[in-house]
C-alpha cells in the first residue's frame, strides 16, 4: 500500500457503527415509478463508499495523477453510513430495487459488512451487490455473504500476471484476487461476475485464455469495450477492440448462441456456450451504446448524485443532508433531479471529441463503473 492509502484503522473509524444504522421502522413509502424525461425509470443506484483505491489501473488512476501526496476526501467530506442508509431507504421509495456498492475499492471501508446488514434490511432491496478488486475479499466474503451481500463482481483484466500487475498499477496480486473469488463462490454469492476492460496493444491477446479459464466454473466473464471515462486516462479509439471483434475471436474456438437480457436495463449482450459450459456477455458502451434502457444513478462518497456514468455536473445530497432536511425533502430532491434527467452520452459521443477530451467528466474513481 501507498501512503496515500489510509490504514485499516482509520478507516475502521469512519463511522461509529450502531443501531441507528438499522432503517427506520417506518420505511420511506413506495412511490409510483419514477421516470426521466426520457422515460427511463429510476431501478438501480450505485453507491461509492470511498474515493480511495489500493490498485492504480491507467484506465482509472493513474499513478503519475494519484500519488502519495494526492489528496483525496478526507473523513468529514465522505457520507457517513447513517447517510448513505438514509439517501438508499429514501431512493427505494422512488422506485429503487437494486444496490450496488463501489469505489474507488470498497472494501477499504473496514466497517462494511455493519452497512451491507443495513441496506440488506432496507424493503424493496431485491439485488444487493458489490464491485471490488478482491484484492481484500478472502478473509470478508464469509462474513459479507451473512450479512446480507447477494452478489460481486471482480475487476479482473489479465490472468497474466506480468500484465496483471502492468494493469493494476504495480499494485495487484493475481494470486490474492483469485483466492477472493474462490472465497466468495464458497459463501455462495454467485453467479459471480468477472469484469475484463481490453485495451488494443496491452491486454486483449490474453483475453482466450481468461474465457478459457472461468469457462465452466459458473462465473461471467463481461468483456468491456475501453472508455473515455474521466479526462485521465489518455482515452483514443483505436485502444478500442469492438465487441465484435472479441466476439467473433472467442466463437472461432467456442461456439456461442445469443440469449436475452435476463432483466430491464442490462447492459451486458448475452452469449452461452453451445456445449453447455456457461455464458459469457459483452459490455459494448463505445460501439453500441445502451443509454435508451440505462436506469441507474450513482451516488459519490462526497454525497453527489450523478444521472451519468460520463457526466459533467451532479447534484449535491450531502449539504441537505447535515443542514436538516426531511424525508420528503430529500425525496423531492431525488426524484427533481431524476425527472430532468437526459442524459444518453454514449449515444451522442463524437470520438474526436472525447479523444481531446474536451467535455470535461466525473472522474471514474469516484462514482464506480
Amino acid at each position: 500500500m501507498s501512503g496515500c492509502i489510509q490504514s485499516g484503522a482509520e478507516i475502521g473509524h469512519n463511522e461509529r457503527m450502531s443501531s441507528h444504522l438499522i432503517p427506520d421502522d417506518h420505511p420511506a413509502p413506495k412511490l409510483s415509478e419514477t421516470l426521466d424525461a426520457l422515460a427511463r425509470p429510476l431501478r438501480d443506484l450505485r453507491i461509492s463508499l470511498l474515493d480511495r483505491c489500493n490498485f492504480r489501473c491507467p484506465y482509472c488512476m493513474p499513478e503519475s495523477e494519484y500519488h502519495a501526496d494526492f489528496e483525496f476526501l478526507s473523513r468529514p467530506e465522505r457520507l457517513t453510513h447513517s447517510e448513505i442508509l438514509r439517501i438508499a431507504r429514501i431512493a427505494t421509495g422512488l422506485g429503487v430495487s437494486k444496490i450496488r456498492l463501489t469505489g474507488g475499492e470498497p472494501l477499504l471501508d473496514k466497517k462494511l459488512p455493519e452497512l451491507v446488514a443495513g441496506l440488506a434490511q432496507l424493503p424493496g432491496v431485491d439485488d444487493l451487490a458489490m464491485t471490488t478488486n478482491a484484492m481484500l475479499l478472502e478473509s470478508v466474503a464469509g462474513r459479507l455473504a451473512e450479512a446480507g451481500l447477494h452478489r460481486v463482481t471482480i475487476s479482473l483484466d489479465s490472468l497474466d500476471e506480468q500484465i496483471f500487475l502492468r494493469m493494476s498499477g504495480g499494485r495487484g496480486n493475481l494470486a490474492r484476487v483469485l483466492a477472493g473469488i474462490e472465497a466468495a463462490e464458497r459463501a455462495g454469492m454467485s453467479p459471480i461476475k468477472i469484469n475484463v476492460v481490453v485495451q488494443r496493444g496491452v491486454n486483449e491477446h490474453t483475453v482466450l485464455d481468461l474465457v478459457g479459464h472461468f469457462r465452466g466454473t459458473g462465473h461471467i466473464v463481461r468483456l468491456i469495450e475501453f472508455m473515455d471515462v474521466g479526462n485521465r486516462n489518455g482515452w483514443r479509439m483505436n485502444q478500442v477492440v469492438p465487441s465484435r471483434e472479441l466476439l467473433k475471436n472467442i466463437e472461432a474456438r467456442w461456439p456461442l448462441r445469443p440469449v436475452g437480457r435476463s432483466y430491464p436495463g442490462e447492459v451486458a449482450q448475452r452469449y452461452q456456450y453451445v456445449d453447455g459450459q456457461g455464458e459469457i456477455g459483452f459490455i459494448s458502451s463505445v460501439t453500441e451504446p445502451f443509454c435508451g434502457s440505462c436506469t441507474r444513478a450513482r451516488l459519490s462518497a462526497d454525497g453527489v448524485l450523478y444521472t451519468c456514468l460520463f457526466a459533467t455536473h451532479g447534484t449535491d445530497l450531502r449539504e441537505p443532508l447535515r443542514s436538516g432536511a426531511n424525508d420528503d425533502e430529500l425525496a423531492d430532491i431525488l426524484s427533481r433531479t431524476w425527472l430532468q434527467r437526459a442524459d444518453r452520452y454514449s449515444e451522442l459521443r463524437r470520438p474526436d471529441v472525447a479523444e481531446a477530451h474536451h467535455i470535461s467528466k466525473v472522474e471514474m474513481y469516484r462514482i464506480g463503473g
